[in-house]
Order: structure tokens, then C-alpha cells, then sequence
């Protein structure tokens, strides 16, 4: 019964593992097909006063990317999806402190 709870946990684990490093590279995926233009190493080409460095409320980040403004287009849905748009908040939030 050890081995098999001992081996539940390690399949857990990586299972856990695998999904984490999946979701960092789904976000960079978006932010490299979507944002990565305009927002370079977490920057802004259009306002250099209004980077996304330093962004710590993923729904913010969201709210953001809905409605767009500032020269950046708005993201619907269709173009960005409820649940990737956690993913690229997710991501901006632990890549561009």
C-alpha cells in the first residue's frame, strides 16, 4: 500500500509539474503571437510611461486586454479566449516584475 500511495504522489506531482510548465509556455505563446510587438520585454512602443511591468492583478491584466485603449486593439473572446487570457496574466505577471 506504501508503494502504491508513494507512486500516486509522484504521478500527481509531475502531472502538476507538466501542467505548470505547459500554462508558462501557453503564455508565452500568446504574448509572443499577441502582444510581444507592441509590449517588447515588457515595454511599450506606443506610451513608455504605460509599460506592463511590475502588474500584479491578473484581472486587471484581463480587463486590459478586453477592452484595449491607448493605441492597443481590444481582444474579445474569439481573439483571446477566457481561459488564455488567465494564462498571458499569468504570465506577464511572473515575467515582467
Amino acid at each position: 500500500m506504501k508503494l502504491h500511495t508513494t507512486l500516486l504522489t509522484t504521478v500527481i506531482a509531475v502531472s502538476l509539474f507538466s501542467a505548470a510548465a505547459f500554462a508558462a509556455d501557453a503564455g508565452e505563446a500568446i504574448f509572443k503571437a499577441k502582444c510581444a510587438a507592441c509590449h517588447p520585454g515588457g515595454g511599450n512602443i506606443m506610451n513608455k510611461k504605460a509599460t506592463i511591468k511590475g502588474m500584479k492583478d491578473s484581472k486587471k491584466i484581463i480587463a486590459q486586454v478586453r477592452k484595449g485603449g491607448g493605441g492597443m486593439p481590444a481582444f474579445d473572446g474569439k481573439a483571446i479566449s477566457d481561459a488564455d487570457a488567465k494564462v498571458l496574466a499569468d504570465y506577464i505577471i511572473k515575467t515582467f516584475k
